[in-house]
């Protein structure tokens, strides 16, 4: 029986790499990008987390590689170490199954520069896949020779730009083959990345994928409120009642995740800590870590959100709103994956309000929660006072008829009498038309 990728005309050895993986099926973005890639068009992909964008790109440029020539042919950025080690594992996978030797080097900032250089002098890969800033070092000094490669990926452009990156990105996309194709990959496209596409796309074509779910269907999603409780006791209770699997709790900083992290520490719990602040190499060490399941809780900032992809995730807690409200996808995306059932919690406060609407009004829906005699129960919708506001305003009607009856009880002249019992049978009126609608 053929194997559906066989349809994309890619080499025997990718279609049992990808077999190897559990590819079944392509994804919505696999089907539309492979074929595009392949007629050597420029392309700007949007997709969420999880869509198998990474295997959208290098399944068709790893179809292009020619073995016998030792020179750089592929060249990808990545904005975290985490997202680079991850596409650096994908592309190694892959490379395995070649009948060729297919050198793949990862060249991300934290690591050995020394090293590297010293292996770039002897031989340069085929496909070169890092961080920009070391990337960038390494071209700039002639180490990495980038000009022979005819194919460039941009990954998360928008993360890219934030991160303040892209000057980097510029640098190394500057030194390719004028004639090379470029594809930039994006979870979203803001109008600041508007001129470096222009810069080095011809023509490109826009392929969006929209998820078909905001949140995967497998996944609960609850809101619980953190007004009068101490918010470091209420994720404790989070991670300790019902013993997840293994919990991912986000912060907006680094400074908060190590002030929850060394919370959760003091009482008892074997926590692991990831943000920018760490070292690469202690980075490295703790997610090998948290992949052979030594830790049950992980904290960490916005930064792992795109670059953490762990097997088996069955909680993640949102310590605070995403000052990115883009990020509340990504995080939350890191459960419930492959048909899996997955819970996310997210903690708010009054300031919070305008931001859960927000993420709202994309679709989300929240499941309101609360905390009583250790366990978690269903509470009131934060909005019902809204739903209520119609039953207010006749109440408020009803008031004031109530003090125009008390007034005409009063010894007053007759004409302001008439005044007043016309006010009155006005206010009646309204009522009954605002009771109507």
């Amino acid at each position: 029986m053929t194997h559906p990728f066989e349809r994309f005309n890619l080499d025997n050895y990718l279609i049992e790499a990808i077999s190897d993986i559990g590819f079944k099926e392509p994804t919505d973005i696999q089907e539309k990008v492979i074929p595009e890639i392949k007629k050597g068009r420029d392309i700007i992909g949007q997709s969420q987390t999880g869509s198998g964008k990474t295997h959208a790109f290098l399944l068709p440029l790893f179809n292009t590689i020619k073995a016998e020539h030792q020179q750089v042919q592929v060249v990808v950025t990545a904005p975290s170490r985490e997202l680079a080690e991850q596409l650096y594992n994908a592309a190694v996978q892959l490379a395995s199954f070649s009948p060729e030797e297919i050198v793949v080097q990862s060249f991300i900032g934290g690591t050995d520069k020394i090293r590297q250089q010293e292996r770039l002098k002897n031989r340069q890969p085929h496909v070169a896949i890092g961080t920009p800033g070391r990337m960038r070092d390494l071209i700039e000094n002639n180490f990495l020779l980038t000009h022979t490669a005819p194919y460039m990926v941009v990954d998360e452009a928008d993360m890219t730009l934030d991160m303040g990156f892209l000057e980097d990105v510029d640098f190394i996309a500057s030194r390719l083959p004028e004639k090379g194709q470029m594809l930039v990959f994006s979870a979203t496209v803001p109008q600041k990345l508007q001129p470096f596409l222009k810069k080095y796309m011809k023509n490109p074509i826009i392929i969006e994928v929209e998820s078909k779910t905001v949140i995967a269907d497998t996944v609960e999603n609850w809101l619980i409120s953190t007004k009068g409780k101490n918010k470091h006791d209420l994720i404790y209770k989070l991670l300790t009642i019902g013993q997840p699997y293994l919990a991912l709790v986000f912060a907006n900083t680094k400074e908060h995740v190590d002030e929850i992290a060394s919370s959760l520490k003091k009482q008892g719990l074997n926590v692991a800590v990831i943000h920018g602040g760490i070292p690469s190499r202690e980075r490295r060490r703790v997610m090998r870590q948290v992949q052979n399941l030594e830790y049950q809780y992980i904290v960490a900032t916005d930064l792992a959100a795109r670059g953490i992809d762990i097997e088996g995730i069955s909680h993640v807690i949102n310590a605070e709103v995403p000052q990115d409200l883009d990020f509340f996808v990504h995080r939350v995306g890191r459960t419930g994956r492959n048909q899996l059932k997955g819970t996310a919690i997210t903690l708010y406060g009054p300031d919070d309000e305008k931001d859960i609407i927000e993420i709202e009004s994309k679709g989300i829906t929240f499941e309101p929660k609360d905390i009583k005699n250790n366990e978690i129960v269903d509470t009131y919708d934060r909005n019902r006072r809204d739903k209520r506001k119609n039953t207010h305003q006749t109440e408020a009607f009803d008031t004031e008829i109530h003090g125009l009856t008390k007034k005409l009880k009063k010894n007053i002249k007759p004409g302001y009498k008439k005044k007043i019992e016309r006010k009155k049978q006005d206010k009646k009126r309204r009522a009954r038309r605002l009771n109507k609608d």
